[in-house]
């Protein structure tokens, strides 16, 4: 097993800030790459004020920001905007996840960038992207979902559209930006030259992430429907009440026979409501029904997992977000971990998805504090000296929050 990681000798210097961002840089930096986060003075990365919060300290801000070092610079400064400009000198890739033009106002837009290395490679992650009519707008997660029109397939068809509970699209997007600055390196790295520029956005993304939706749209004339806990054009594909809970049941046509024998009712599979998919279709209250009559008639919802899982029906348990986090399987691959901060103590957080066979990532360090890393990034790649750190710091261009001890 070789010991450097991915990206190991690629430096990042990470602009970004919340989710989309820092979720991608987080990522490279589990693969190897030095990532060194400048946050703006005086108060660093929002995050670091998003719940959940102990003693002063965020666990938000802990879990997307592993394994980075914390420059704190006010970029306002003629001095600070320098230091940053030389810093992105010494950089393989450049990411900020701004509204699209606050890079530019802060004095670093892309030709400032290009012209200051002409070999790095700059990410601009927002909403919108760069270019459009919505680019102008103020958006989040949640915002550019609505836009895409994912929102609108989520809920119940008689109820408001309804939230997903968690980020997909900022770590969705967060992947893809990834995706592009892997690919922008290896072209770099083939062909050479100047590096490159790269606009990555939410709505693109959830765009890109429409199952059935668009084609059915364009082919149909209209738009599909929320179906709440079923989908709206495979049945029975959904979730389904058993005994102590609830079951997801994805049953495409080939795996039609294996449901009804697990069930125990073969007759099903030659019912004429239920002989093809589009009767299924039709005829979905009734299947689930049907189906929901068979598990509530079974002791549990293992069960009625157990006989689904002997006849290879693809079947799920609709477990709780704590219930996930005790699994054996999340447990075993590590995407569940457990960390130990010097304030907040020991919680956990989401581990590495990425596996590759040729290296083994390793668990990186804790979130840092705020301008943590000022003294030790500066003295290394650009060699500033004690005297001009300490100019820096009490001129304020320069801003730290206190380590604790150990």
């Amino acid at each position: 097993m070789h010991a450097a990681g991915i990206l190991d000798g690629i430096t990042v210097i990470d602009f970004t800030q919340v989710i989309a961002g820092p979720a991608c840089t987080r990522l490279m930096a589990e693969l190897g790459a030095e990532v060194i986060k400048i946050e703006l003075a005086p108060a660093g990365d929002m995050a670091r004020g998003l719940p959940e919060i102990r003693n002063g300290r965020s666990a938000y801000f802990f879990q997307h920001n592993q394994g980075k070092k914390s420059v704190c610079i006010d970029l306002r400064q003629p001095d600070g905007l320098d230091l940053a400009k030389r810093l992105i000198g010494k950089a393989d890739v450049v990411i900020e996840n701004f509204s699209p033009g606050t890079i530019g106002r802060l004095g670093l837009d892309w030709d400032t960038v290009h012209a200051v290395n002409p070999a790095a490679i700059m990410c601009s992650i927002s909403a919108f992207g760069q270019d459009g009519p919505l680019t102008h707008l103020p958006g989040f997660d949640y915002i550019a979902q609505a836009y895409s029109g994912a929102t609108s397939m989520i809920g119940e068809p008689d109820a408001p559209p309804a939230l997903t509970g968690f980020a997909v699209g900022d770590v969705g997007t967060a992947m893809m930006a990834l995706a592009a600055i892997n690919g922008a390196l290896f072209h770099r790295q083939r062909h050479g030259g100047d590096g490159q520029y790269l606009d990555v956005s939410l709505i693109d993304f959830y765009f890109h992430a429409h199952e059935v939706n668009v084609e059915a749209t364009s082919l149909n004339g209209y738009p599909p429907t929320r179906a709440g806990s079923h989908h709206p054009a495979v049945a029975p594909l959904g979730v389904y009440r058993a005994t102590d809970g609830f079951i997801m049941l994805v049953v495409l046509d080939p795996m039609w026979p294996r449901l009804c024998r697990a069930m125990g009712r073969p007759e099903l599979e030659h019912d004429a409501r239920f002989a093809d998919g589009a009767s299924r279709l039709a005829n979905a209250g009734a299947l689930v029904d049907e189906i929901e009559t068979w598990m509530r008639a079974l002791p549990d919802r293992d069960a009625a997992l157990a006989r689904l899982h002997t006849e290879r029906v693809p079947a799920a348990p609709v477990l709780t977000v704590e219930e996930a986090m005790r699994h054996p399987h999340l447990l075993e691959r590590g995407i569940v971990r457990d960390v130990c901060d010097p304030v907040i103590g020991p919680f956990a957080v989401t581990g590495n998805p990425l596996r590759f066979s040729a290296v083994k990532a390793e668990v990186p360090e804790r979130a840092p504090f705020l301008g943590e890393h000022n003294r030790g990034v500066l003295m290394e790649l650009l060699g500033l000296e004690d005297k001009e750190l300490t100019r820096l710091e009490a001129a304020e261009v320069l801003r730290a929050e206190p380590v604790p001890a150990g």
